[in-house]
């Protein structure tokens, strides 16, 4: 949906181009103001670039039917396009995406960086919890030759759509009552393209036989040239009918209808496959209405032809049942040109209302070239922010230039000032530095001469009642003692061996006591402990007790 009032819409077909243009109205729904109609200009069955050609033809149209520019939808032939239905099974909608882009990668005919792809979400009657998805891929330079083309003849495209969705769109809207299945034969120059449209479900593909291939077939017949078979075709052409019946005074006439005849039952062969196909492999039903549009879809007789084949209702497709139009345009002309205006119809639709289908396969360089223009605003007023702040900069520094010149002569002077003060300063720095070093040397020694009354008090905290201490023995390791081996005795009385199993002899009582104080570490262990008996009345030991922090020796 486009924020606009007016918006044009382009579908480019192989023999010739259709420009409208919309305006919105009060309903949301928009309204048809002008429209044109170009023929391209290239032979039928020519393979050469149709791009100048195109472009010829939409300045054409452009001018002769006083259309100015303004935000276009564009939509491509169904033949240069690659639809594509699968069917997901129930995942998270987190994980949908990834398999899309799996399937894709999958299911289009060719590498994946070289098409423009989208896809959609249908609701359709699948199993439970499955999804219906429509993958729709056109070539790349298919796309970029066709937007080059509109670019180059002073438009801009908002929407790259595809004819069968733009169809369908149209068809629902104008078709809303209609439930049952219904086909849409879609017949152009070199394809037909049929769309099964039943509830929410939709199914498209083409055919390689239309207008051309009558075209083609009569130059054949009767040793024509191309453009001189399709002149005869739109003089004489129509569907003979079957059986007997009094054909047309004109030779040239019947020959030419019989011709028509054939290849439109090859067509018939064709539709009848594909509505085999729908039925059989995507679980649809019959079509009960046949909608007809397209340039080939006029060939008089040809409702007739497709109404005994298939023995269901067949109308030409009307765009503008529901969709209003201008009084300023005629009546009787539109009437007879709408079965070519189904597309721009449908991307009339999308542009004010919300559709059923919504693609879009924009070039991904004219995607990025718009996300820019979008941005260059803010860019705009980013830069203009930058100069005024520059500029807001420039006159804060000219208005303290002067300023800072009398801060600065202030400053010098108060400078001189502070010079003999720090001078000061730093004379008493380096005296109280050296009181400092004074003051650490005698803690230290402080220190040292305490530090061992403090480990004797250690020793004698820990100890239990009589127990006494024999020898204390220092052990130095690289200048420090590290270590003290401390021997010891205690009455036995004082002292008993434990009676009950597993529970700490007195030694082993002192050892974690001293493991406790805050001069030895955990390490501190036994090193010897007398057996019970080994005298009447003492009992001996020795203990290794780690200090916290070794104590230099000097």
């Amino acid at each position: 949906m486009l924020d606009t009032d007016r918006i044009l819409t382009l579908d480019i077909g192989a023999s010739r181009i259709v420009l409208a243009e919309f305006s919105s109205i009060k309903s949301g729904a928009p309204e048809l103001t002008n429209y044109g109609i170009g023929r391209i200009d290239i032979a039928g069955d020519s393979n050469d670039d149709p791009s100048a050609y195109i472009i010829t033809a939409l300045r054409g149209v452009m001018a002769t039917c006083a259309i100015k520019p303004a935000p276009l939808l564009l939509s491509l032939s169904g033949q240069s396009v690659f639809p594509r239905y699968v069917k997901l099974p129930p995942v998270s909608r987190d994980k949908i995406a990834q398999m899309i882009q799996y399937e894709a990668e999958q299911n289009v005919p060719f590498p994946i960086d070289e098409v423009v792809w989208d896809y959609q979400l249908m609701e359709g009657d699948t199993g439970e919890g499955e999804q219906n998805v429509m993958l729709v891929a056109v070539k790349l330079e298919t796309v970029e030759r066709l937007s080059d083309c509109v670019l180059a003849a002073g438009l801009e495209p908002e929407v790259v759509d595809v004819s069968p969705m733009a169809l369908y769109n149209a068809v629902r809207y104008n078709y809303s009552d209609v439930q049952e299945c219904i086909l849409v034969l879609d017949i152009g120059a070199r394809s037909s393209n049929l769309m099964f449209m039943e509830g929410r479900r939709i199914f498209s593909r083409s055919i390689p036989v239309a207008g051309n291939s009558i075209t083609k077939e009569i130059a054949k017949q009767l040793d024509v040239s191309f453009d001189e078979a399709e002149a005869l075709k739109i003089e004489h052409g129509f569907v003979a009918f079957g059986g007997v019946y009094a054909g047309p005074e004109s030779e040239v006439a019947d020959k030419i209808s019989k011709i028509v005849r054939n290849v439109v039952t090859r067509l018939h062969a064709e539709v009848n496959r594909s509505i085999n196909f729908y039925r059989s492999q995507q679980e649809g039903s019959a079509p009960q209405l046949v909608l007809l549009t397209g340039g080939g879809s006029i060939t008089p007789h040809l409702d007739t032809f497709f109404r005994e084949k298939l023995r269901v209702e067949v109308a030409h497709l009307n765009p503008f049942i529901n969709l209003a139009v201008s009084e300023n345009i005629d009546a009787e002309k539109i009437a007879a040109e709408m079965f070519m205006m189904g597309e721009v119809a449908g991307l009339g639709l999308r542009a004010s209302l919300s559709c059923p289908v919504e693609m879009n396969l924009m070039p991904p360089d004219l995607v990025a070239k718009k996300v820019f223009r979008k941005r260059v605003p803010f860019f705009a007023l980013a830069a203009t922010g930058i100069v005024l702040a520059m500029l807001c900069w420039w006159v804060y520094f000219y208005r303290m230039k002067d300023m800072l010149a009398d801060r600065s002569d202030q400053i010098a002077k108060r400078a001189k000032v502070l010079v003999t003060t720090d001078m000061a300063l730093k004379s008493a720095i380096d005296t109280r530095k050296n009181i400092q070093q004074k003051a650490e040397i005698i803690r230290g020694i402080v220190a040292k001469r305490t530090q061992w009354v403090e480990i004797i008090e250690n020793l004698r905290d820990a100890s239990l009642d009589g127990m006494w201490l024999t020898s204390l023995v220092p052990i130095q390791e690289n200048g420090k003692v590290v270590r003290v081996e401390i021997a010891g005795k205690g009455f036995l009385d004082k002292l008993p061996t434990p009676t009950t199993e597993g529970k700490s002899t007195p030694i082993e009582e002192y050892r974690d006591n001293l493991r406790k104080s805050s001069m030895f570490t955990e390490k501190t262990d036994i090193t010897w402990e007398a057996p019970p008996g080994l005298g009447a009345y003492l009992r001996e030991f020795k203990i290794k007790a780690i200090l916290q922090t070794p104590i230099a020796v000097e």
